[in-house]
């Protein structure tokens, strides 16, 4: 069955009509006030606040202007912003999952393990360059810095017994976790290095936590 428009457009905070003007753009991919108007079947006067309310979050953006037939005055033309991209079903991360299922039953989930290896070390002197010369608090707290750049949502909270520790609250690449727990191997080795101590995992997202938390293990330096 196909999906339906709801189900292919999400977003908090949309309602029915900028729903519908975000799906005309992207069926489209530019138009006038008034073209929009007659596919949603609201007043311009609607649409043109709508297109404010949309450009202002990010998702709607001018592409220049056109004249009506060739004639009168030229009409401003709009587009979807990059921003709105992911407002639409995507599955990039669906296939991914799929073919690292499919290497493994190839015997090949090596290559898998070797890519994400390859990956971590294209960034990993850069990233412990920002990271040298500090300890402690100030370290693990550059440590979450680089770990939010790529998506993770770091940050340093304090636990149950007062001791700084690192929280991840996003996983940017859970489809490629559902398959496998390669990049989890990889991410605390690579948030040891950069916080300059030994990790313990606490919260673990995969085992249905809301995050993935580290704190230094017994023992570890400072």
């Amino acid at each position: 069955m196909a999906p339906t428009q709801a189900a292919l457009l999400f977003g908090p905070g949309l309602g029915d009509t900028q729903r519908g003007l975000l799906v005309a753009l992207k069926r489209r991919g530019v138009a006038t006030l008034a073209e929009l108007a007659r596919s949603v079947r609201v007043a311009p006067a609607t649409v043109r606040e709508h297109l404010q309310a949309l450009a202002g979050r990010g998702l709607v953006e001018r592409r220049g202007t056109r004249r009506r037939g060739g004639r009168g005055r030229p009409e401003v033309v709009f587009g979807l912003a990059p921003a709105a991209e992911p407002l639409f079903l995507r599955r990039e991360g669906e296939l991914l999952r799929e073919l690292v299922r499919y290497l493994e039953r190839r015997g090949q989930g090596a290559l898998v393990d070797d890519f994400l290896r390859e990956r971590v070390a294209a960034e990993r002197e850069a990233a412990l360059a920002r990271v040298r010369g500090l300890a402690g608090e100030a370290r693990l707290a550059a440590a979450a810095r680089i770990l939010s750049e790529s998506g993770f949502m770091a940050e340093v909270v304090r636990g149950a017994d007062g001791a700084a520790m690192l929280r991840l609250c996003h996983c940017p690449i859970r489809n490629l976790v559902a398959a496998t727990r390669a990049p989890c191997r990889l991410e605390i080795a690579l948030a040891e290095e950069l916080a300059g101590v030994k990790l313990a995992r606490g919260e673990y997202m995969p085992d249905g936590d809301a995050a993935c938390s580290y704190r230094p293990a017994e023992g570890a330096g400072r």
